[in-house]
């Protein structure tokens, strides 16, 4: 099936609710999680993959915006019911998210895209700069064996060790560092201006976890597009096979609008326009036309 506009390739399955926030609360500078009561979709969601959010009766912002899944929550009974976001305030949406109370009430659709491939290596390396550390904890947790996601639970070969090698302007930016440690996560910091960690950049970080490991690697990475370059360029150099999920702005999220196209080059070498949302957020770093 080769034809983009076929229905397979929509996002026919995914699930649209008005749901309820459980929780809300500042994780950092402009940084803030909220807790959404949404069982469908929390049992389906695989790391890496998305849902759009979209204030309910408002036309100001009128549009959603793709939020990567933070993690999935389970009740007392063990069954996914939540799920968390993670995001940083920068417009009209997140500017209204950050001020929500418990019990108000979100518009959302998901579970979107394909997430991360669900095969692993001895060393899973995660590199994160701004918010991008949000798709990793749950596939940090997947990965070490924590927690399985899907349905049915995906199987994944556990990780002998996970970093994070994570960059921020500074410290009072870092999020979630605590969730991360809690799992048996290495992180590794770097800041712009050297207020905490190693004064420079992630990609700093990442030459020196690629240097002294002596595992079979695996990169996945998300942040600033200039950055992500930087880091496909890098694995690329020490040949570690590297993944990264795009933060390409979305108006969907399922495939219909052609807002969120990103350059993506096939095996022939020739690049064509593909749809970040259903194509990716995900992608192979040696596929995108930096």
């Amino acid at each position: 099936m080769n034809n983009p506009l076929h229905a397979a390739y929509y996002a026919d399955n995914c699930i649209a609710d008005t749901v309820t926030v459980l929780q809300r609360r500042q994780l950092a500078r402009d940084t803030h999680l909220v807790r959404l009561e949404c069982p469908e979709i929390a049992a389906q969601i695989t790391p890496g993959q998305f849902i759009m959010v979209r204030i309910p009766d408002s036309a100001e912002p009128l549009l959603g915006r793709a939020f990567a899944l933070y993690d999935v929550i389970h009740d007392k009974r063990s069954t996914a019911a939540c799920i968390d976001i993670v995001f940083f305030v920068i417009g009209k949406i997140t500017r209204r998210l950050a001020s929500v109370g418990v019990g108000e009430r979100l518009e959302i659709w998901g579970p979107l895209g394909n997430g991360f491939v669900p095969t692993t290596a001895e060393h899973l390396i995660m590199v994160a700069g701004g918010i991008g550390q949000t798709p990793f904890l749950a596939l940090a947790k997947e990965c070490l064996g924590v927690q399985a996601y899907g349905i049915p639970g995906r199987q994944v070969q556990q990780s002998k060790r996970v970093s994070l090698c994570y960059g921020v302007r500074s410290a009072d930016l870092l999020t979630g560092i605590t969730d991360f440690r809690e799992y048996g996560v290495d992180v590794r910091i770097a800041t712009d201006d050297g207020s905490a960690g190693r004064h420079g950049l992630v990609s700093e970080l990442l030459a020196d976890v690629l240097t002294d490991s002596e595992n079979s690697k695996r990169v996945v990475c998300c942040g600033p597009e200039p950055m992500m370059a930087t880091i496909a360029t890098l694995c690329a150099k020490h040949q570690v096979a590297c993944e990264v999920s795009l933060e390409t702005p979305m108006a969907c999220g399922m495939g219909i609008c052609f807002s969120c196209v990103t350059q993506v080059r096939d095996d022939s070498g020739q690049w064509d326009y593909q749809r970040t949302c259903v194509d990716g957020p995900v992608f192979d770093a040696t596929k995108i036309v930096w």
